[in-house]
């Protein structure tokens, strides 16, 4: 009986260390946000939990952090080394590649920013792991003719470059959610992001008028997306997926 006791549990600790983790990197509009109860703001990959189960997710994603940053400052070293064989990471930066004011962050999307995708992918690969890219999500953008306009130009191409090219596991966040912000509409729209007029939310009494960032409604429409679509992937993620 000792003997089956100790297998167990030897059997358990060996289960437990080789559970699968998720990792997420990116910029803000995937990141976990202060106050959830309080806070209206929400990642998308913050919400992510709800949909999968028996793995482990760690949200390193942060805001305001490009392609280029999030390596300078030590991020994707943290995540590196706790990368194992059947780990995966879901890369999506773009929104602040696009800072040509900030030279931290700032990258050129054919140069600098392509190789960044691509150091990534394949250090993930080294580990053993499989990467996931995903191009970033669309701002709510439309024009007085109610036309959804882009915003982020050639940075989610090379995306899709580098995942055509690398043979990347790839899901098109940004046709997704331009899909997403379009069935919505130009006005109904607001309710996937932040605006707010003065009084209206104890968390912005001044109000607010974000169409970069999410509201719950819209982390939880995203991520649905995301989800459904990485199911379709067959890369072994689906066997978590609720």
């Amino acid at each position: 009986m000792k003997k089956l006791t100790a297998l167990f549990l030897f059997l358990s600790v060996l289960t437990f260390a080789q559970k699968q983790t998720l990792f997420l990197i990116g910029d803000s509009t995937m990141a976990n946000k202060e106050n959830p109860d309080k806070n209206p703001e929400h990642g998308w990959g913050q919400v992510l939990p709800q949909f999968l189960t028996g793995i482990e997710i760690q949200n390193h994603a942060m805001n305001g952090r490009s392609s280029k940053s999030f390596r300078t400052e030590g991020r994707w070293d943290k995540v590196e080394k706790q990368l194992k064989k059947g780990d995966f990471v879901i890369i999506q930066f773009g929104h602040n590649d696009q800072k040509l004011k900030d030279s931290t962050k700032f990258t050129n999307p054919y140069t600098q920013y392509r190789a960044n995708l691509e150091r990534y992918v394949n250090e993930t690969r080294a580990k053993g792991a499989t990467p996931i890219l995903m191009t970033s999500i669309v701002r709510r953008n439309f024009n007085e003719n109610g036309v959804l306009i882009d915003t982020h130009k050639e940075y989610p191409l090379v995306v899709r470059m580098v995942a055509n090219d690398l043979k990347v596991p790839f899901v098109d966040l940004q046709l997704l959610t331009e899909q997403l912000e379009v069935s919505y509409g130009p006005e109904n729209s607001k309710k996937l992001h932040l605006h707010y007029k003065e009084g209206e939310d104890p968390y912005y009494p001044k109000g607010k008028d974000d169409d970069t960032h999410l509201s719950t409604l819209g982390a939880e429409s995203v991520a649905k997306l995301a989800v459904k679509n990485l199911k379709s992937l067959k890369i072994g993620l689906e066997k978590y997926i609720k």
